[in-house]
């Protein structure tokens, strides 16, 4: 009788067969398109740098797919999360509520405010935030005075609320907002992962105050680096492009800068490769959601295991296909790991929760139990467009 590790490595391999590589990464990006007439462009024109037609034209590319208002490019999503931060006027000392089961970019924003991380738990079918734990958990945990929310115990103000969309599928953002004005936190998207996916035929973005979006190399599309920051306040964009661009005051030829800023804007040379990714956009996300597709379908009979689908009420650009061992499985994540990526078919766990690691392990925390539950029981596959 064949073990559960076996039937998925070798349900890995006849799905992947028609990729004729000898190793499968996890997510590689594809150029097929004007990447390297854009690219080209800026190398002749010698507009390489943060001023350029298309870091103008990326900006509104994103803001026309999205249909959120307003979009500023940034060096790459950890600058995009800490200028949402800042401009929303966290303070160093207080509270910021924010997944213990995410990046650690999303974390370390945070600490560059100088704030506090205060981690909550996730919801099984979302992998994101989950709604009623953490209403429980602040009618419980909070008091408000004077309009602001604190935590009773550290008596330190919660003045916001980081969700992420993980592996692109969206979290139960009309919930989650909802108990945000309830208490007067700000909620901000950490959507890197999420560019495609849709909540109730929204795109993403427009529930944060803020949201943030990522081009690193592994994502859905690519500007090497790179990052964007999304909002429908139009005084709040303005003041994110100033903040970005070292805060120079406009003129013709002087250098004057009128507060603190940081140098996070994404180059046009990025810009130009994005460009031409987002001509592509489109038929990426159906090629990505044929993958999903057609694992679902492999592993359907497989039992032990099954595939992470997109939550109700959402479509998910399934940028990373993962399989969710169940509970009489877990002590088989690190064999199945070793045995597929010695093979050739990169694998990966979900990150380590975190509150585990060492910077951020004093952090106040709720309860994680379907976390730790998750981080056990997760694995990406490849799910790179081929």
């Amino acid at each position: 009788m064949i073990n559960i590790e076996d039937s998925i490595f070798n349900v890995l391999k006849t799905c992947l067969s028609r990729y004729e590589q000898d190793f499968l990464p996890l997510h590689a990006p594809i150029f097929q398109g004007n990447e390297w007439a854009y690219v080209k462009e800026c190398i002749d024109t010698t507009w390489v740098s943060s001023v350029g037609k298309f870091v103008d034209r990326f900006e509104q590319d994103i803001s026309d797919f999205t249909h959120v208002k307003h979009t500023v490019a940034t060096v790459n999503g950890t600058a995009a999360l800490h200028m949402c931060l800042h401009v929303a006027g966290v303070q160093a000392g207080e509270e910021v509520l924010t997944p213990a089961l995410t990046f650690v970019a999303t974390t370390n924003s945070i600490s560059y405010c100088q704030a506090i991380p205060h981690f909550v738990d996730s919801n099984q079918h979302t992998l994101g935030v989950d709604a009623k734990k953490l209403a429980d958990y602040l009618a419980d945990i909070t008091e408000i005075k004077q309009g602001v929310c604190y935590n009773k115990h550290t008596q330190r103000p919660i003045r916001a609320l980081i969700i992420m969309h993980v592996f692109g599928h969206p979290v139960e953002l009309d919930e989650i907002l909802a108990i945000c004005q309830k208490y007067n936190i700000t909620l901000i998207e950490d959507a890197a992962e999420a560019l495609g996916s849709y909540y109730k035929g929204q795109h993403v973005g427009h529930h944060g105050l803020l949201s943030t979006l990522s081009f690193n190399g592994n994502k859905v599309i690519t500007t090497g680096g790179g990052g964007a920051i999304l909002t429908n306040d139009t005084k709040l964009a303005q003041r994110v492009k100033h903040l970005t661009t070292t805060a120079k005051v406009p003129h013709s030829w002087e250098f004057n800068h009128d507060e603190v800023a940081y140098n996070y804007r994404l180059p046009n040379i990025n810009a130009a490769l994005g460009c031409a990714q987002l001509e592509q956009l489109d038929d990426f996300l159906v090629k990505k959601r044929q993958l999903a597709d057609t694992y679902q379908h492999a592993f359907k009979d497989i039992k032990g295991v099954s595939c992470i689908i997109e939550p109700k009420n959402t479509k998910s650009n399934y940028w990373l296909n993962a399989l969710c061992l169940d509970s009489n499985n877990l002590m088989l994540r690190d064999k199945i790991l070793k045995i597929t990526n010695e093979q050739g078919i990169m694998t990966r766990p979900i990150w380590t929760l975190q509150n585990k690691l060492p910077m951020y392990k004093e952090c106040p925390s709720m309860s994680l139990d379907t976390a730790l539950l998750l981080e056990k029981c997760i694995i990406n596959i490849p799910s790179s467009v081929m």
